[in-house]
């Protein structure tokens, strides 16, 4: 077959993504072209051979690693096709990545809406492949929102483009089918392989304000959370909460971020808000909201202007950078990061929290690093499995807390996509009807069963 390495060395390198889960792949194909994705996909069909896409292999769920065949690196396909200012669109290949993209668009005053964590180092295609989202997703949305059309080749090496309808009004069969752009925006590599993009984006804004707020406790944090999201008087770019771990963790710098020391101390936990609006008045209107929930006004942290507030994402970004490193030394014993991505409407995420603090308790755990998009009602939980024993206990335990989630009203799976990992606990969530569903569409497209498997369907 053409062009794939199989050194054991270069197969190693693409063993692992973020999730921990190492499986090494019988061999690696890096195309630099559409036409190269096109000529693979046509001898992979003739042979039967499985293909994973994978971007940057920065997921979290084991999506980005090949449990069998090939493993189909799109890192060379980096090029910004074009960019329309007026029409305020880029069409990208998928190997660009999403700090790149931007700093390409603020020449152009523009800027990709997106932020997952991993924004430096996540590919534009891996964004797409799991509707990535972010701590910005509470004004933008994921995004699923600013994906216009894909260019995807097919599992027999077709090449197909999808568009999103211009119309406003359609009745034309079934509505899932209206938009298949939808479809692929998620799919994981299981449908095809996204070639290329276009993007949807937006004016740059003309200020950046972002706010770190210690509390003395969870319950005071989120109740703030909540009043900001009703509130008439502040507009909330993002809420992101740090536990008192977290919240550590954050002032003591790393991936980038200087230390800060004089700031908080132990036991408090911290909200971080951001307004693309803020001027004097919003900022006051901000101090007097944290204020009413018990935050000492003389504590608050206030980041204005743009290189500011990337300073403080750096501290945002600190807490998962931190946790690889804790469980780095324990990846070759079998060991992994433990990590959630549940989410649950906003009145019920302290109970959540609560719940699954409490379910690590009784199974011998210490309660999980919790942060993230509290405002979403989206935190991230996190633990160090040291060993396939606490691997297996620690999902125990999130399995426990999911059919909670559930019964909360909530999803097992919010930005992070399902992986490999949470295959198992699709079923908790959606019904016999919806899984047949995606079967069938997963048939349609990829008859073979030969993209991505072990994603989403196991």
């Amino acid at each position: 077959m053409t062009n794939v390495v199989r050194d054991p060395a270069v197969l190693e390198g693409y063993a692992r993504d973020a999730s921990g889960l190492r499986f090494v792949p019988e061999g690696v194909v890096r195309p630099a072209s559409r036409d190269e994705v096109v000529a693979l996909m046509r001898e992979t069909a003739a042979t039967g051979t499985a293909i994973t896409p994978a971007g940057a292999q920065t997921s979290t769920t084991g999506a980005s690693v090949a449990r069998e065949g090939l493993l189909l690196s799109m890192r060379a396909m980096d090029r910004v096709l074009d960019i329309d200012v007026a029409r305020r669109t880029a069409r990208v290949e998928p190997g660009v990545l999403l700090g790149q993209l931007n700093h390409t668009l603020a020449a152009e005053g523009l800027f990709f809406a997106p932020d997952p964590t991993s924004d430096e180092t996540c590919s534009l295609g891996g964004a797409i492949a799991c509707n990535a989202s972010g701590p910005r997703t509470l004004m933008y949305g994921a995004t699923r929102a600013h994906v216009r059309a894909l260019t995807v080749v097919l599992a027999d090496g077709s090449v197909r483009e999808f568009t999103r309808p211009r119309v406003e009004k359609n009745t034309v069969g079934y509505m899932p089918t209206h938009d298949l752009v939808d479809w692929f925006v998620g799919s994981e590599g299981t449908l095809g392989v996204i070639v290329a993009a276009e993007l949807a984006l937006l004016e740059r804004p003309m200020r950046e304000t972002g706010l770190g707020i210690p509390f003395p406790s969870a319950v005071e944090a989120i109740a703030f959370a909540r009043a900001a999201r009703a509130s008439q008087d502040v507009v909330p770019r993002c809420l992101e909460y740090f536990d008192a771990e977290a919240f550590r963790i954050a002032r003591g710098g790393g991936h980038g971020a200087a230390a800060v020391t004089d700031w908080g101390h132990d036991g408090q936990v911290m909200v971080y808000a951001e307004d693309c609006l803020a001027g004097d008045l919003a900022i006051d209107a901000w101090l007097a909201l944290a204020e009413s929930h018990a935050a000492t006004d003389s504590d608050v942290r206030v980041f204005e202007g743009e290189a500011a507030v990337r300073e403080a994402r750096r501290l945002r970004h600190a807490v998962p950078a931190a946790m690889h490193e804790r469980t780095a030394p324990y990846l070759a014993h079998g060991g992994r990061r433990i990590s959630t991505d549940w989410a649950v409407p906003l009145e019920r995420v302290e109970d959540a929290i609560l719940l699954a603090n409490g379910f690590a308790l009784e199974a011998g755990h210490p309660v999980p690093v919790t942060y993230g998009h509290i405002g979403n009602g989206h935190p991230h939980q996190n633990w160090v499995a040291k060993d396939p024993e606490e691997v297996k206990s620690l999902e125990a335990v999130v399995e426990r807390t999911l059919r909670a989630v559930i019964g909360m009203g909530g999803t097992v799976a919010a930005e992070h996509g399902i992986g490999k990992i949470k295959s198992r606990w699709l079923g908790l969530q959606a019904s016999a009807e919806q899984v047949g569903i995606m079967r069938a569409a997963k048939r349609e497209f990829d008859p073979a069963g030969r993209m991505a498997p072990g994603n989403i369907l196991g």
